[in-house]
């Protein structure tokens, strides 16, 4: 078993393999966070561990009455997170690569990432200025049939657009070449549609590509034809710009 201890950014998002994260950062355990990145050589990649929040608050309460009305003052790593932050979060998360991290006059932080790796929460420490934790890398295994359910997926993945978009052609984005690679695919269009933080983490978290192409197809059917039957169709703008892994 491999594992690797990093930083850790939780987030009530799922973030999934060769997937863009940007990032507003703001509060003090993540200011920390990142200044401690940027001590990494520009050579160096510069890693944290992205986990969705099984539990608990982004944004922990730093006045009281912030964010919520009845919330009191709650400071350190683990604020918002309970007496066993572990507890708090899904255990397969994805490891991001901090392309840009640009410090505001303000001291605070515009961080664009990209999701690279699966891993395994083994075990949160919140002894620091902000969380780290020690996580077990997780392997993408292929699975049977994974390049048929890539191409049926794709085609399920289409039909869900047009409906999306009100079945206008015009309104789709024209000249946009989507992947052919299973897992790529997988993670494409888990991260593209359109479903609550529990979906996504259980797509993230497939025991291979097949088994998560097999979900997505029946939720990309299920979902299209569910549109088919709205009077009215939300979300459309995501279908009219491009998806990109970049």
């Amino acid at each position: 078993m491999t594992t690797v201890r990093l930083p850790l950014f939780p987030l009530n998002s799922v973030l999934f393999p060769g997937l863009v994260l940007p990032l507003n950062v703001f509060e003090e355990r993540y200011r920390a966070m990142m200044r401690d990145l940027l001590k990494t050589p520009e050579e160096e990649p510069r890693r944290f561990a992205v986990v969705a929040i099984r539990d608990g608050h982004e944004v922990a309460p730093s006045a009281p009455g912030m964010p919520d009305p009845t919330a009191q003052p709650d400071r350190g790593p683990a604020a918002g997170f309970g007496p066993d932050p572990l507890k708090s979060f899904h255990r397969v998360g994805c490891v991001a690569d901090a392309a840009t991290i640009r410090e505001r006059a303000n001291g605070t932080f515009e961080v664009l990432a990209t999701g690279t790796n699966r891993v395994r929460l083994l075990s949160v420490d919140a002894s620091g200025p902000f969380l780290t934790a020690e996580l077990e890398e997780l392997t993408e295994e292929r699975g049977d049939e994974a390049g048929a359910l890539a191409e049926g997926v794709l085609r399920a993945f289409r039909q869900y657009q047009k409906r999306l978009a009100g079945a206008r052609e015009r309104s789709l984005s024209t000249g946009v070449d989507l992947p052919d690679e299973p897992s790529v695919v997988s993670y494409l269009v888990a991260a593209a549609m359109m479903h609550d933080t529990p979906t996504k983490q259980r797509l993230l978290q497939a025991p291979d590509t097949a088994s998560r192409l097999r979900d997505e197809l029946k939720l990309l059917r299920s979902e299209t034809a569910i549109i088919r039957n709205l009077p009215s169709l939300p979300a459309a703008e995501l279908t009219r710009t491009p998806t990109s892994l970049n």
